[in-house]
């Protein structure tokens, strides 16, 4: 056979062949940080949006967040849905039982309503909390942040003071802090982001200190990112999940914190009402009517147990996220 019929043949027959397939596009485009998971990239976002799909699927957390919104709502509506004057005395209708004509809780030793004063004490905790959490980051996650990021010697007197601040029991502190500022609400929650600012600080820092040796950090810098630049997207969006995480859990600390120093009279001064300073009042009169400061440590227990719930829930929604990156 020639050599242009064996040619012609080749031609005829099929290729035995098959064309390697394309490379199927990466999941993770050019540029994307090593913290966004092909999941987050698969339904759009970061890993921010991320870990609010994955908090969304925790019911155990859905529900806290919902029982924590309604709190939030009776506090915000609080005085306009009080059957009756949460302060007004009534000495003729002391210490009624709870489902009393016209009180459903049943009143204190100065006859005033339990139900309205539970529900303007809901404002006062919360509000507490808010102001105890403003503390602690305000000094906390700037410190942190700058400890973990410039390291050095900054770090090391940073985290030396921190070591000294968090060596001294907690409650004595604070009960110190207060008698020197004077017994007031402001005060008292003054002096417990005092003590949980060394908490926060440890916690941005470490996520810093991680944060600085990833390979997008790296990569990024490589290529002539500004600082302020890495800082603003790489760095603090990546600190904002393990921080939530944070704020829930110290939330419930901060709630008892109020209420062992209200229950001190270091708080709330009469005759405004906080859950705490309600168990106070009602544990002098435990043996007639126990009611007093079951209610409002009921409460307090709910509460507590709904920000531990939160904070469970988001932290396993926070190591799922990092299994499936690792």
């Amino acid at each position: 056979m020639t050599n242009v019929e064996k040619k012609s043949e080749a031609a005829r027959e099929p290729s035995a062949q098959v064309a390697p397939e394309a490379p199927a596009a990466s999941a993770m485009p050019a540029g994307a940080p090593a913290s966004v998971s092909a999941e987050a990239l698969a339904h759009g976002g970061g890993a921010w949006a991320d870990f609010r799909r994955r908090v969304g699927g925790n019911r155990g957390a859905m529900i806290a967040l919902g029982v924590l919104s309604l709190l939030v709502v009776v506090a915000l509506i609080g005085p306009f849905i009080t059957p009756a004057d949460p302060n007004a005395q009534n000495l003729r209708a002391v210490l009624l039982d709870p489902f009393s004509p016209g009180h459903l809780l049943g009143t204190d030793q100065l006859g005033r309503d339990i139900l309205s004063r539970l529900i303007v004490g809901t404002r006062v905790s919360l509000l507490a909390i808010a102001l105890a959490l403003a503390v602690a980051m305000a000094i906390g996650v700037p410190l942190g942040f700058l400890s973990g990021f410039l390291s050095g010697r900054f770090d090391q007197v940073v985290m030396r003071l921190n070591d000294a601040a968090m060596s001294f029991p907690p409650l004595l502190l604070a009960i110190a802090l207060v008698g020197v500022l004077g017994p007031s609400l402001r005060n008292a929650m003054f002096a417990v982001g005092i003590l949980m600012a060394p908490r926060f600080l440890r916690l941005v820092r470490g996520v810093v200190l991680g944060l600085k040796e990833e390979t997008f950090v790296e990569a990024s810098r490589s290529i002539g990112t500004p600082t302020w630049m890495v800082i603003l997207r790489h760095i603090l969006p990546n600190t904002l999940s393990p921080l939530t995480v944070a704020i829930a859990v110290t939330a419930g600390y901060a709630m008892l914190s109020e209420a062992g120093l209200s229950f001190l009279g270091l708080g709330v001064q009469p005759p405004d009402a906080s859950w705490g300073s309600m168990i106070r009042e009602g544990f002098l009169y435990f043996g007639r009517s126990p009611w007093l400061g079951i209610f409002p440590g009921v409460l307090i227990a709910l509460t507590v147990f709904t920000f531990v719930t939160l904070g469970d829930g988001l932290r396993d929604a926070l190591g799922r996220e990092e299994r499936t990156e690792s």
